[in-house]
C-alpha cells in the first residue's frame, strides 16, 4: 500500500471551512435565543427552498427518509396499496413505501440506472388489465439528474397515478431547463452531510402545491393542525433549526460548488471512457454528480476495488444489494435483471470538489494500470 497517499470517499471539512464565520455565527444565534424547532427560521428555511426550486411551498423535515414518508402518507397512499418504483436504490425510498403500509412493484432500470419508461407498461399490462391497487409512481434520481420525466407523467395521467420524485440525490438537479423541486405531485429532498447540499446531521424537505405541503406539515407534527388538535396518526419529523440554517448557509455555495465538481466528474469521463463505462448524461437533465460511479468490466469491481484500497484510495459501491433482493424486502421481491447486473459490476469513485488535481491524476492512473494488467 502507498503509505504517502490517502483519498477519502468523502471529505465534507472544505465545506465548513469556506462558510465557517457565518454557519458558527448562524449557529450561535439559534443556541443564544434557544430557537430549536419550528417558528421563524424553519418558514425562511423553507422560503429558501422554494425561492431555489420555483416551488409553491415546502416542508421541512428530520430526514429525507422521513421526507418520503410523510409525502407518501400526503398523497393517501396506505394499505392495500401498490407503488411503482426501483430496487435500485437506497434502501429508504423501498422503506418508506412498505412503512405506511403499501406494497413496492417493481421495474428494471435503463442505461442511465433509472425506471426505465419502456418496462412500466409490461409491469403494468395494458390500462384495463392494470392493478387496480397501483395507485403511485416514486421515482429515484439516482446519483444527481433525472429520468424522462415527462414520459412518467404522461404514463401516470394515463393510469390515474400519483407522482414522487425521490430526489435525495438530486437537489439542483435540472430537467429541460427546469429545476428538480416543482415538476411532479410531491418531490422529496435530503440533506443528509454527505449530499451535494449537505447538513450537520439529518434533515430533509418536500416541495410541491401548498394543499399537499399542508398535509406534508400536518403528518410530520405528531398529525395536528394546532397545537391541540390532532387530526390523523404523524409522526415526529421537524427540521431541527440548527440544521435548517447550516442548509441555508451552503446554498449559497451550492451552485458553484456544484460546477466544480462537475469538472471532476468530466475528466474522469474523457479520462476513463472505453477503459471502463462512465456515466451519461441524458440530453434533458442538467447532471450534479451526488456520486461519480463507473461500470466495470464484467468480474472486475471487487478485484478493482481492492487494488484502489491498496493504492490508498476509497471507494464506495451505490448500491451493492438491490433493496428487492435483502431479506428485509425479499417477500416483494422479482427479477431485474438490468437492476442485478449493474449492482455487480458499479463502483463509486471519490469527486468531491475540492479533491486536487494531483488525485484525480492518481486515482485515473491506478484504473488505467489494472486494466493494463489484467
Amino acid at each position: 500500500m502507498n503509505q504517502n497517499i490517502k483519498i477519502p470517499f468523502v471529505d465534507l471539512y472544505p465545506q465548513y471551512e469556506e462558510l465557517k464565520s457565518e454557519i458558527d455565527i448562524a449557529i450561535t444565534d439559534i443556541i443564544d435565543r434557544t430557537d430549536f424547532i419550528t417558528g421563524p427560521t424553519v418558514e425562511r428555511f423553507e422560503k429558501s427552498i422554494c425561492d431555489y426550486t420555483g416551488a409553491e411551498a415546502c416542508a421541512g423535515l428530520g430526514s429525507g427518509t422521513n421526507a418520503l414518508v410523510c409525502a407518501l402518507k400526503a398523497l393517501g397512499i396506505g394499505p392495500g396499496d401498490h407503488v411503482m418504483t426501483v430496487g435500485h436504490t437506497f434502501v429508504s425510498t423501498t422503506e418508506a413505501i412498505v412503512n405506511v403500509g403499501a406494497t413496492p412493484l417493481f421495474v428494471d432500470i435503463d442505461e442511465f440506472y433509472h425506471l426505465d419508461t419502456e418496462e412500466m407498461r409490461k409491469v403494468t399490462g395494458s390500462k384495463e388489465f392494470a392493478l387496480p391497487e397501483l395507485k403511485a409512481i416514486l421515482f429515484v434520481d439516482l446519483y444527481g439528474q433525472t429520468p424522462d420525466i415527462d414520459k412518467i407523467k404522461a404514463f401516470a395521467q394515463e393510469y390515474n397515478l400519483k407522482v414522487i420524485e425521490d430526489a435525495a440525490q438530486s437537489f439542483g438537479a435540472k430537467y429541460k431547463n427546469k429545476t428538480v423541486g416543482s415538476l411532479v405531485d410531491l418531490t422529496c429532498f435530503s440533506f443528509n452531510p454527505v449530499k451535494n447540499l449537505g447538513a450537520m446531521g439529518d434533515a430533509g424537505a418536500v416541495t410541491g402545491n401548498k394543499e399537499l405541503i399542508d398535509k406534508v406539515k400536518m403528518y410530520r407534527d405528531h398529525g395536528r393542525r394546532t397545537k391541540f388538535e390532532y387530526d390523523v396518526v404523524g409522526y415526529n419529523s421537524r427540521i431541527d433549526n440548527l440544521q435548517a440554517v447550516v442548509i441555508e448557509s451552503k446554498l449559497k455555495k451550492l451552485n458553484e460548488w456544484t460546477e466544480k465538481k462537475k469538472k471532476i466528474c468530466h475528466r474522469y469521463t474523457a479520462e476513463l471512457k472505453g477503459v471502463v463505462k462512465c456515466p451519461k448524461e441524458a440530453q434533458w437533465s442538467y447532471h450534479t454528480y451526488y456520486v461519480y460511479v463507473i461500470e466495470t468490466p464484467k468480474g472486475t469491481r471487487d478485484a478493482l476495488q481492492k487494488h484502489l484500497k491498496e493504492k490508498g484510495i476509497q471507494t464506495n459501491i451505490h448500491y451493492r444489494f438491490p433493496t428487492h433482493t435483502t431479506k428485509a424486502f425479499e417477500q416483494y421481491g422479482t427479477e431485474l435483471p438490468r437492476t442485478e447486473y449493474m449492482c455487480n459490476n458499479i463502483l463509486s469513485l471519490p469527486c468531491y470538489f475540492t479533491l486536487p488535481k494531483h488525485h484525480q491524476d492518481y486515482i485515473i492512473k491506478a484504473i488505467k494500470e489494472f486494466y493494463e494488467n489484467n
